[in-house]
């Protein structure tokens, strides 16, 4: 089974953004233009809006207008979006725009535009697609896109649905025309996603760093609250620039929210302690998509969860010795992308091993070949088994040392019932030879498991040579 998620990422090391001017952090603020865009009957939708308003836990009302709803979004375009408008005018930020609430705001898109913020597409109307035909949704966003290109003259190049489906970032690949794609909260670096073998920029974007939770019973209740958490991020992703791995912080804003003067003044704070920083690179999402897309464009790289079974057992079945199986049953459990590393598809096959009865797993330790045995004298080892003993130098062995590798192994298997095995690259033949030596009076019982986790080493080993 497939299993589409991708829950690795960038691993444990992520790659250097290189940041214009050296930067240890990337700050990139997005204002959500909504207003005009929201559920209403007057702009022909079935009810009332609910969603992120002053009035927690509203509840639609179908068939009626809800004067204290709108009256909070009139709030946003009236008052809340020139507030913030005075604090980051400076600043290049991302506007999402929502192409109906845009074409109720022709003062508001000039002040944008005069500003030089991107104006990203936050899609045609404010609403909910979870459960919009697919055909419906696509049509919404060639809608968006074309009617947002007569408004501003210039069609966007970011899009984010934010009320999405499942069906939402495959239609914005399909769109053609977008430099990324923000409908993920999946990490604090862009990356590349493929649909139909065409790759896609994705931009993260955030609801924790969002004004959104003041909407939300287990949010932010004071602009102090909105502050210290903005600060922290800030914070910890600055060190981690500091310390060689920059990031980039994203911060979600909307006018009828940050824009109330209790909650922008955490905005003021939060701007003037990143001033207070060196380093520190305020960008558009389109500033920060481009610089991504040339700086770590696209690059294929080895996917075993995406290869056909009969490709993936020729190329890993042998990482097993003389044991296909193991590669089988891995490609026949759940594989994603999480398995598309050497670390990862090695635990998944150390996993598959383990799980295996009894006589498959001796099997797989009788069909390891002797150390310097018979096999090698007439070159009929397996390819990874002969570079394994050559890098051990067990290729080149005195007389004296052959005859002492041959005594060792014909002593242990006579004692447990299979051949002696090490993941040779890991030792040198010194210490192979005392390790067998050591290992030869340990029970079968504790032998036993020393060889699997010994396997599964090799195992390792060999698929970081494959997937390099």
């Amino acid at each position: 089974m497939r299993y589409s998620r991708d829950m690795r990422g960038y691993g444990e090391t992520t790659p250097d953004p290189k940041w214009p001017g050296g930067a240890r952090i990337a700050v990139q603020i997005v204002m959500n233009y909504e207003e005009g865009g929201e559920n209403s009957i007057e702009h022909g939708d079935k009810a009332s809006e609910a969603f992120l308003s002053e009035i927690i836990g509203a509840q639609p009302w179908p068939g009626q207008r809800h004067w204290n709803m709108e009256s909070i979004y009139d709030y946003g375009a009236r008052s809340g979006f020139w507030r913030l408008h005075r604090m980051l005018k400076d600043i290049p930020i991302t506007v999402y725009g929502v192409a109906t609430a845009l074409e109720r705001a022709p003062e508001q898109v000039a002040a944008m535009q005069e500003a030089g913020w991107e104006i990203a597409t936050h899609g045609l109307k404010w609403i909910d697609y979870k459960d919009v035909p697919r055909e419906v949704e696509a049509d919404h966003i060639a809608q968006a896109v074309a009617l947002h290109t007569q408004i501003t003259g210039e069609r966007p190049y970011g899009f984010y649905q934010g009320r999405t489906s499942m069906n939402t970032v495959e239609l914005g690949c399909e769109e053609g025309g977008f430099a990324y794609l923000a409908d993920t909260i999946a990490d604090d670096l862009p990356y590349w996603h493929v649909h139909q073998g065409r790759p896609q920029l994705m931009v993260p974007y955030t609801m924790d760093a969002n004004d959104m939770r003041f909407s939300s019973g287990q949010g932010f209740g004071t602009g102090v609250e909105f502050f210290d958490y903005l600060r922290d991020s800030f914070d910890i992703l600055y060190a981690e620039g500091q310390a060689g791995a920059p990031k980039m912080m994203s911060i979600g804003l909307h006018c009828r929210l940050a824009g109330r003067p209790g909650r922008a003044m955490a905005i003021q704070r939060f701007l003037d302690h990143c001033r207070a920083h060196e380093g520190v690179w305020f960008a558009s999402r389109l500033d920060i998509a481009r610089h991504w897309a040339e700086t770590h464009p696209h690059r294929e790289r080895p996917q075993p969860s995406k290869m056909d079974r009969d490709d993936f057992v020729a190329k890993f079945g042998g990482v097993y010795e003389h044991s296909p199986w193991v590669a089988e049953r891995v490609w026949d459990a759940e594989m994603g992308a999480v398995h598309d590393s050497a670390k990862g598809l090695a635990r998944r096959m150390a996993q598959i091993f383990r799980s295996a009865d009894d006589q498959d797993r001796l099997g797989v330790l009788v069909a390891h070949p002797d150390l310097a045995g018979k096999l090698a004298a007439a070159k009929q080892l397996t390819a990874e088994s002969t570079s394994e003993q050559a890098s051990a130098g067990l290729d080149a062995l005195t007389d004296e040392e052959r005859a002492e590798f041959t005594r060792l192994n014909d002593a242990y298997t006579a004692k447990h019932g299979f051949p002696f095995i090490i993941a040779v690259r890991d030792y040198d033949k010194r210490g192979i030879q005392d390790a067998m030596r050591a290992r030869i009076d340990n029970d079968t019982t504790t032998e036993r498991g020393e060889a699997e986790q010994q396997v599964t080493r090799i195992a390792e080993l060999r698929l970081n040579d494959i997937l390099k």
